[in-house]
């Protein structure tokens, strides 16, 4: 805890040193230096602030500007590897991150719904209903072009995510009403966005409806099956799941399933309009093995810590979200200079007016206060991982995924101090807390 708090100091004084070289080379104009000082910054400030009391909770938003700042300054170097390309590495990033959502949720977090169902379809529509018509709004108010206007109501169209349940939880919101809502709209997504990206964002480019929907119940669905189930195994009260053998037996059988379903079974017999079917089969497969295993290594040959994957969530959601958001930045670079400043303006219209919307249709539906803050940002804050993948892999446009590149960040950030404000006004009515405050942010 020493060596810990004694860094602390020195990482706030490498980000003060490199906050006066950023000053010093925009005033002198040495602006070879500018790019790493920059990059430099941002890093060192986002390492003290996840040792911050305070600060911890706006490292992640730190960390995607230092990302974003690497991938605009240096562009090759996230755009291609060894003749890769990066933007294949979206698509399964998104499913580790969804992976992790499912083994967070539970049965109960589904049958709330039958407890509070007024509350949960108040939240259920606001979200399709409030975000999908604001992106139409401000697509065809701000006039983009066809591709990032789709790409604005693609971020409208899409579920929330589980950013909005830590939000809440901070808020002092009702986070079992949040929990249950993101699990709602998550699983109509295949069926919700598909429609409403035909209806409205169909206006700017061709849609193919169905090839969506495959591709997020492949990218979406499929993954949060796969963490429901691998939830059981780390967190079920079955003796089957402490038994060394039980555990060793869905190791094995997961990796080998998954393994061998990866080099053995043809891509042209699981595949729909080009969308391969088995790729979230693949991966879930292989998370739920790895699961087992670290369970039987960490759990019952090391006695380790119970709520190891609880600590390890955050990290590996915002890795991959900070890689996600730096591949589309680099691949999009001349489009966010040429329309970047009012992109960034539509998604802070496009965030605030979520969250007003959405709190106010709550109060509307006399929802209590706690509800209503669960509903905002149930409203206001959207998937932008998903989006993102979808308009790489569906749109086949990376300037679709600029909006939902932008919107994440930014909704972290005003996340963060509605959050704070609402927490300094106590709801009058008490709220549950999470399981665990480890919940992973997401774009």
């Amino acid at each position: 805890m020493r060596s810990k708090k004694g860094l602390l100091p020195s990482l706030g004084f490498v980000s003060a040193f490199c906050l006066m070289a950023v000053l010093v080379t925009l005033g002198t104009g040495q602006w070879a230096v500018l790019s790493p000082a920059l990059i430099a910054m941002f890093a060192s400030l986002a390492l003290y602030s996840m040792g911050h009391p305070t600060f911890k909770y706006y490292a992640f938003t730190i960390w995607v500007f230092a990302f974003v700042s690497a991938s605009m300054a240096y562009p090759a170097a996230f755009m291609t590897w060894g003749g890769f390309d990066l933007k294949f590495l979206i698509v399964p990033l998104i499913q580790i991150i969804m992976f992790g959502m499912g083994t967070t949720l539970s049965v109960a977090d589904f049958s709330r719904i039958f407890r509070t169902p007024w509350a949960v379809f108040i939240g259920f529509i606001a979200q399709f209903l409030i975000m999908p018509l604001l992106g139409l709004f401000l697509a065809t108010v701000f006039r983009f072009p066809p591709e990032i206007a789709a790409g604005v109501v693609l971020i409208g169209c899409c579920p929330s995510g589980v950013a909005s349940n830590v939000m809440t939880y901070l808020a002092r919101g009702n986070v079992a009403l949040s929990v249950t809502i993101t699990s709602c709209t998550t699983l109509a997504s295949p069926i919700l966005t598909p429609i409403l990206m035909a209806k409205l964002g169909g206006q700017f480019i061709k849609i193919d409806s169905m090839k969506m929907m495959i591709e997020i119940i492949n990218m979406i669905i499929v993954p949060i099956v796969a963490g429901l189930i691998a939830n059981q195994i780390l967190y079920g009260r079955r003796p089957a799941f402490r038994s060394p053998v039980v555990l060793a037996v869905l190791a094995l059988a997961g990796i080998l399933l998954g393994g061998g379903l990866a080099v053995f079974a043809p891509a042209a017999t699981i595949n729909y309009a080009g969308v391969p079917l088995k790729g979230g089969l693949v991966l879930g497969l292989l998370l739920i093995g790895i699961v087992a295993l670290a369970k039987l290594v960490i759990d019952l040959w090391l006695r380790g810590p119970a709520n190891w994957m609880d600590k390890a969530l955050p990290i590996v959601s915002m890795a991959a979200i900070c890689c996600i958001i730096a591949v589309i930045t680099a691949q999009s670079r001349k489009d966010l200079l040429t329309v970047g400043g009012l992109l960034i303006l539509s998604t802070m219209i496009h965030n605030g007016f979520g969250y007003l919307l959405g709190y106010w249709m709550a109060r509307a539906a006399r929802l209590n206060e706690s509800s209503c803050r669960a509903v905002a940002f149930e409203v206001g804050m959207q998937n932008g991982g998903m989006a993102s993948a979808l308009a790489m892999t569906v749109l086949k446009s990376v300037p679709a995924a600029l909006a939902p590149a932008i919107f994440g960040p930014w909704q972290n950030v005003s996340g963060s101090i509605l959050a704070t404000w609402w927490h300094r006004k106590p709801s009058p009515i008490p709220t549950p807390q999470p399981a665990s405050e480890a919940v992973p942010q997401e774009s």
